[in-house]
């Protein structure tokens, strides 16, 4: 399946690019998001016309996750959490503990945008989580668990 992309997709293509992508992708994802335009003649031409107009709302978008970022890097965030003598958490402390810490500090990040690639942390410690904001704005967050009261 043919199709025109109207944003910058990681790992796919810019705006106004045309790709060829499975068709349930295209299909379920692409096209419902608003992502992309099924590649024909008529949708061609007024993606080109409208190249600009898409190019100066991602640079919009890729300028507010810039914005974002500085507010976000270098925020060190505490997170009481019950663990037991040997500094093993009862639980653990995942991208919505996280997200929900940052709003408590007025600062709206989704849980989505929380990279954690080992997974959530399980015991007491400083550790440092990605924050993935666009396709090429990440921040990083300080975050120390520590064991309640």
């Amino acid at each position: 399946m043919n199709v025109i992309l109207l944003e910058n997709i990681e790992n796919l293509g810019g705006i106004g690019d045309l790709v060829k992508v499975k068709p349930g992708y295209g299909r379920n994802f692409l096209l419902p998001q608003g992502k992309a335009a099924l590649a024909t003649p008529d949708n061609m031409k007024a993606i080109e016309a409208r190249r600009a107009e898409l190019e100066k709302a991602a640079a919009a978008e890729v300028a507010k996750a810039k914005t974002r970022a500085k507010a976000i890097d270098g925020v060190e965030l505490v997170i009481p959490a019950n663990a037991g003598s040997e500094g093993k958490l009862f639980g653990s402390v995942g991208p919505l503990d996280i997200a929900e810490a940052l709003a408590g500090i007025q600062i709206e990040v989704e849980r989505a945008e929380i990279r954690m690639p080992e997974g959530p942390i399980h015991e007491l410690g400083e550790f440092a989580v990605g924050v993935h904001l666009h396709g090429d704005v990440n921040a990083e967050v300080t975050v120390r668990v520590v064991a309640a009261e």
